[in-house]
């Protein structure tokens, strides 16, 4: 597979899933991104918005096995890597499988569990392996999480911890859509019982695996320059820098950030990186990652606002 290829496959993915998801098609880039890019995403909206359906259609778009956790306060880290359980037959103790050992793991609404649960998680995403009881196993090297969270505001939930939203490569604000947009969906949807499956808009694979590790490799190799590299470092930094913010991006964010760049280039037929593909994924890149002062919550600034204006203060190379 060759860069130029890449671009096509992309339009054959956004044209499947445009089946039966209207709207949201910035939020298909970002994952389309991630996707090539090795990156996990977390989607957050309000409830109602389409982000598990959109889930499910990209995984069957895409041929990967898929698997659903729905997190609740009870939710223990076995439930979702698996355990070792004594066989009486046998008298020997039996792996048994959690659903994360798929290729794309829904993990709908992840700040209903506590922290301790969500820890279950970090290795998977940041490894591809999880241990039980001491032994490894890896995972799919496409294992891709795309986590839904309700806004941190509302009753029930938990938020974050740090190292956990440090692993997702974006996220990704998935809002209401327009009112042309919501009248299609009414109008389309509003006719069916009970809620919608992909099968139901004939939604089906498209690419085959061998085609989506290809689009990876590719990706990986799209020409980043010295000076978009400084680039990408720079904005990072500015992060950590301004009084605006208590804790900035890591450099685990610049280098994903780097790499969400040349699968964006990738996507667009280009075999190198240009400053208008940092700019685009910055904010979704860098959002989750920030911490703001006391001065800046009391002001009622918003992470996605003082990022932006970083993004006009760091000057970009020409």
């Amino acid at each position: 597979m060759k860069v130029e290829d890449i671009k096509p496959l992309g339009d054959t993915i956004r044209a499947e899933i445009a089946k039966a998801v209207i709207g949201q098609e910035e939020t298909i880039d970002h994952m389309l991104i991630a996707l090539f890019s090795a990156g996990h995403c977390l989607l957050e909206g309000p409830p109602g918005t389409a982000k598990t359906f959109l889930a499910q259609c990209f995984a069957r778009t895409l041929g990967l096995d898929y698997g659903r956790i729905q997190f609740t306060p009870d939710l223990m880290p076995s439930d979702i890597i698996g355990a070792n359980l004594f066989n009486f037959q046998t008298s020997e103790f039996t792996l048994t499988r959690g659903p994360i050992f798929c290729e794309l793991l829904l993990a709908d609404e992840i700040n209903r569990t506590p922290p301790k649960t969500q820890a279950a998680l970090l290795e998977a995403m940041q490894e591809r392996s999880v241990t039980i009881d001491g032994e490894t196993h890896r995972l799919s090297d496409r294992f891709m999480v795309v986590a839904t969270q309700n806004p941190i505001e509302q009753q029930g939930v938990y938020p974050l911890p740090e190292a956990q939203l440090d692993r997702f490569l974006f996220k990704l604000a998935v809002g209401y859509p327009s009112e042309e947009e919501e009248q299609r969906i009414v109008s389309i949807h509003g006719s069916r019982f009970g809620a919608p499956k992909a099968a139901d808009f004939e939604v089906a694979p498209v690419v085959e695996a061998a085609q989506i590790a290809a689009a990876i490799e590719v990706a990986a190799s799209v020409k980043l320059i010295p000076d978009i590299t400084s680039y990408v470092v720079s904005l990072a930094r500015a992060t950590r820098e301004t009084p605006d913010l208590d804790a900035g991006a890591s450099p685990r964010a610049a280098a994903m950030l780097a790499s969400a760049a040349r699968a964006r280039a990738a996507l667009d037929g280009r075999d190198y990186v240009i400053p208008d593909d940092v700019k685009a994924l910055a904010p979704a890149a860098l959002r989750h990652r920030v911490i703001l002062s006391a001065a800046a919550e009391i002001d009622g600034r918003e992470p996605d606002a003082i990022i932006e204006n970083l993004i006009e203060q760091v000057e970009a190379p020409r």
